[in-house]
Protein backbone atom coordinates (compact mmCIF):
# COMPACT_ATOMS: atom_id res chain seq x y z
CA UNK A 1 0.00 0.00 0.00
CA UNK A 2 3.00 2.57 0.69
CA UNK A 3 4.09 2.18 -2.89
CA UNK A 4 0.83 3.11 -3.85
CA UNK A 5 0.98 6.43 -2.10
CA UNK A 6 4.34 7.04 -2.63
CA UNK A 7 3.93 7.25 -6.46
CA UNK A 8 0.81 9.51 -5.81
CA UNK A 9 3.40 12.61 -5.70
CA UNK A 10 4.37 14.21 -9.00
CA UNK A 11 6.91 12.15 -10.02
CA UNK A 12 4.42 9.97 -11.75
CA UNK A 13 3.55 10.89 -15.60
CA UNK A 14 0.17 9.48 -15.98
CA UNK A 15 -1.15 10.81 -12.96
CA UNK A 16 0.40 14.24 -14.10
CA UNK A 17 -1.31 13.93 -17.40
CA UNK A 18 -4.81 12.94 -15.77
CA UNK A 19 -4.63 16.14 -13.45
CA UNK A 20 -4.55 18.15 -16.59
CA UNK A 21 -7.48 16.54 -17.94
CA UNK A 22 -8.87 17.14 -15.00
CA UNK A 23 -7.63 21.12 -14.83
CA UNK A 24 -8.83 21.10 -19.02
CA UNK A 25 -5.47 21.64 -19.74
CA UNK A 26 -4.50 18.39 -21.20
CA UNK A 27 -4.62 18.74 -25.34
CA UNK A 28 -4.43 15.64 -26.43
CA UNK A 29 -7.50 14.37 -24.14
CA UNK A 30 -10.25 13.04 -26.40
CA UNK A 31 -12.70 11.23 -23.74
CA UNK A 32 -13.74 10.58 -20.31
CA UNK A 33 -14.73 6.77 -19.43
CA UNK A 34 -15.76 5.05 -16.30
CA UNK A 35 -12.31 3.65 -15.85
CA UNK A 36 -9.92 6.22 -17.59
CA UNK A 37 -9.21 8.76 -19.99
CA UNK A 38 -9.08 8.04 -23.71
CA UNK A 39 -6.11 10.89 -24.95
CA UNK A 40 -4.11 11.01 -28.57
CA UNK A 41 -0.41 10.04 -28.01
CA UNK A 42 2.08 13.10 -28.47
CA UNK A 43 3.66 11.83 -31.38
CA UNK A 44 1.95 10.81 -34.19
CA UNK A 45 4.74 8.74 -35.99
CA UNK A 46 1.55 6.05 -36.06
CA UNK A 47 -0.97 7.79 -36.93
CA UNK A 48 -3.64 7.42 -34.65
CA UNK A 49 -2.05 6.42 -31.37
CA UNK A 50 -3.39 6.14 -28.68
CA UNK A 51 -3.05 6.06 -24.85
CA UNK A 52 -6.21 4.74 -21.56
CA UNK A 53 -4.76 6.13 -18.71
CA UNK A 54 -6.37 3.92 -16.13
CA UNK A 55 -8.04 6.67 -13.44
CA UNK A 56 -6.58 4.62 -10.58
CA UNK A 57 -2.58 4.57 -9.76
CA UNK A 58 -1.51 0.70 -9.84
CA UNK A 59 1.18 -1.01 -11.14
CA UNK A 60 -0.12 -4.18 -11.86
CA UNK A 61 -3.59 -5.57 -13.61
CA UNK A 62 -3.64 -7.65 -10.38
CA UNK A 63 -4.07 -4.50 -8.12
CA UNK A 64 -7.26 -3.84 -9.22
CA UNK A 65 -10.11 -4.32 -7.96
CA UNK A 66 -12.04 -7.30 -10.28
CA UNK A 67 -14.96 -5.49 -11.13
CA UNK A 68 -13.00 -2.80 -12.02
CA UNK A 69 -10.47 -4.58 -13.57
CA UNK A 70 -13.25 -6.12 -15.81
CA UNK A 71 -14.38 -2.80 -16.53
CA UNK A 72 -11.02 -1.48 -17.53
CA UNK A 73 -10.31 -4.17 -19.60
CA UNK A 74 -13.48 -4.06 -21.73
CA UNK A 75 -13.33 0.03 -22.03
CA UNK A 76 -9.70 -0.48 -23.34
CA UNK A 77 -11.18 -2.90 -26.06
CA UNK A 78 -13.65 -0.22 -26.70
CA UNK A 79 -10.99 2.29 -27.34
CA UNK A 80 -9.05 -0.08 -29.44
CA UNK A 81 -12.18 -0.72 -31.56
CA UNK A 82 -13.01 3.12 -31.95
CA UNK A 83 -9.07 3.82 -33.09
CA UNK A 84 -9.08 0.85 -35.55
CA UNK A 85 -12.83 2.27 -37.48
CA UNK A 86 -11.48 5.91 -37.23
CA UNK A 87 -7.57 5.46 -38.27
CA UNK A 88 -8.57 2.06 -40.62
CA UNK A 89 -5.33 0.74 -39.96
CA UNK A 90 -3.98 -2.52 -41.09
CA UNK A 91 -3.64 -3.72 -37.32
CA UNK A 92 -3.97 -2.67 -33.67
CA UNK A 93 -0.54 -3.06 -31.64
CA UNK A 94 -1.76 -2.91 -27.98
CA UNK A 95 0.65 -2.72 -25.20
CA UNK A 96 0.49 -2.01 -21.50
CA UNK A 97 4.37 -1.71 -20.17
CA UNK A 98 4.57 0.24 -17.44
CA UNK A 99 8.58 -0.17 -17.00
CA UNK A 100 8.83 3.56 -17.04
CA UNK A 101 5.58 4.96 -16.07
CA UNK A 102 4.94 2.80 -12.79
CA UNK A 103 0.57 3.25 -13.49
CA UNK A 104 -1.60 1.05 -15.40
CA UNK A 105 -1.83 2.55 -19.20
CA UNK A 106 -2.57 1.25 -22.65
CA UNK A 107 -0.60 2.29 -25.64
CA UNK A 108 -2.51 1.52 -28.88
CA UNK A 109 -0.61 2.00 -32.29
CA UNK A 110 -2.45 1.28 -35.11
CA UNK A 111 0.12 -0.17 -38.01
CA UNK A 112 -0.55 0.12 -41.65
CA UNK A 113 0.99 -1.13 -44.88
CA UNK A 114 3.84 1.56 -45.14
CA UNK A 115 4.82 0.94 -41.79
CA UNK A 116 8.91 0.88 -42.09
CA UNK A 117 9.18 -1.75 -39.67
CA UNK A 118 5.64 -4.09 -39.68
CA UNK A 119 7.20 -6.94 -38.17
CA UNK A 120 8.46 -5.39 -34.62
CA UNK A 121 7.21 -3.67 -32.07
CA UNK A 122 6.69 0.15 -32.49
CA UNK A 123 9.50 0.38 -29.68
CA UNK A 124 12.62 -1.23 -32.24
CA UNK A 125 11.79 2.10 -34.03
CA UNK A 126 14.32 4.46 -33.35
CA UNK A 127 12.99 7.45 -30.75
CA UNK A 128 14.55 10.17 -32.34
CA UNK A 129 12.77 9.41 -35.45
CA UNK A 130 9.71 8.10 -33.60
CA UNK A 131 9.10 11.25 -31.03
CA UNK A 132 10.87 13.65 -33.87
CA UNK A 133 9.24 17.10 -33.56
CA UNK A 134 8.12 16.15 -36.89
CA UNK A 135 5.59 13.67 -35.67
CA UNK A 136 4.18 15.67 -33.34
CA UNK A 137 0.37 17.13 -34.67
CA UNK A 138 -0.17 20.73 -35.45
CA UNK A 139 -3.32 22.37 -33.30
CA UNK A 140 -5.17 21.59 -36.53
CA UNK A 141 -3.58 17.97 -37.20
CA UNK A 142 -4.71 17.07 -33.36
CA UNK A 143 -8.04 18.67 -33.53
CA UNK A 144 -8.98 16.46 -36.62
CA UNK A 145 -7.27 13.27 -34.41
CA UNK A 146 -9.97 14.06 -31.76
CA UNK A 147 -12.99 14.36 -33.33
CA UNK A 148 -12.05 11.57 -35.59
CA UNK A 149 -11.89 9.58 -32.64
CA UNK A 150 -14.11 11.35 -30.38
CA UNK A 151 -16.96 10.45 -33.04
CA UNK A 152 -16.26 6.86 -33.26
CA UNK A 153 -15.97 6.41 -29.38
CA UNK A 154 -19.32 7.92 -29.01
CA UNK A 155 -21.05 5.79 -31.09
CA UNK A 156 -19.39 2.53 -30.09
CA UNK A 157 -20.06 3.79 -26.31
CA UNK A 158 -23.81 4.49 -27.37
CA UNK A 159 -24.21 0.73 -28.69
CA UNK A 160 -22.88 -0.65 -25.79
CA UNK A 161 -24.93 1.23 -23.39
CA UNK A 162 -28.07 0.17 -25.47
CA UNK A 163 -26.92 -3.60 -25.05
Amino acid sequence: MERRNKNMDNKCLICNRIAMVKKGTNSYFVKELETGYVVIGDFQFYKGYTLFLCKRHVAELHELPKDFRKRFLGEMSLVAEAVYKAFQPTKLNYELLGNTDRHCHWHIFPRYKDDPDPLNPVWVMDKNIRCAESARPSKEKLKNLKLTLGRELDKICVTVKKI
